[in-house]
């Protein structure tokens, strides 16, 4: 009698439940890290376009829940590792922000690595493409907070 190998079905749920804890680390340690961020924000001289602190929190919590799960619908796929690495990429570049921001006080630090996360995004949304147009979809408001975050971060440091 031959015997049949299957491969193990993964629970979907549990994999987004996965993306979701991944991306809320991130969160996390950005929360962690802005502990005085309201203080250290009013403190900055900021150009007239600049949001409300208390705007941020609201905006990073929809986000995030966006990349998580952009990566648990790109992970459906079964897709390239390459994704993956340029997600994964992301994701280190947008947990170093916020410490790099707040915590170290470098807002040129800051801003070379949002540009550097642009273009990882970026990469990204175009590898992601090619094999879910909604995963990379679900990245679009991504990209558009982070170069307003950009631009934020340039006036910042030129102001300052």
């Amino acid at each position: 009698m031959p015997v049949t190998t299957t491969t193990p079905r993964h629970n979907p749920w549990l994999a987004l439940l996965g993306f979701v804890a991944v991306v809320a680390v991130v969160g996390l340690v950005g929360a962690l890290a802005a502990t005085s961020a309201r203080e250290i924000y009013a403190r900055l001289n900021q150009p007239e376009w600049a949001p409300p602190a208390e705007l941020f929190g609201p905006m990073w919590t929809v986000m995030y829940l966006l990349i998580a799960v952009a990566g648990w619908w790109y992970w459906r796929t079964d897709g390239e590792t390459s994704a993956y690495s340029a997600y994964g990429i992301g994701l280190l570049l947008n947990l170093l922000w916020t410490p790099l921001f707040f915590a170290g006080r470098s807002t040129m630090l800051a801003l070379l690595d949002i540009v550097a996360l642009d273009f990882v995004v970026l990469v990204t949304i175009v590898l992601f493409a090619r094999r879910s147009r909604l995963a990379a979809g679900l990245l679009v408001p991504y990209v558009g907070w982070l170069l307003y975050a950009t631009a934020l971060n340039s006036a910042v440091v030129v102001l300052n």
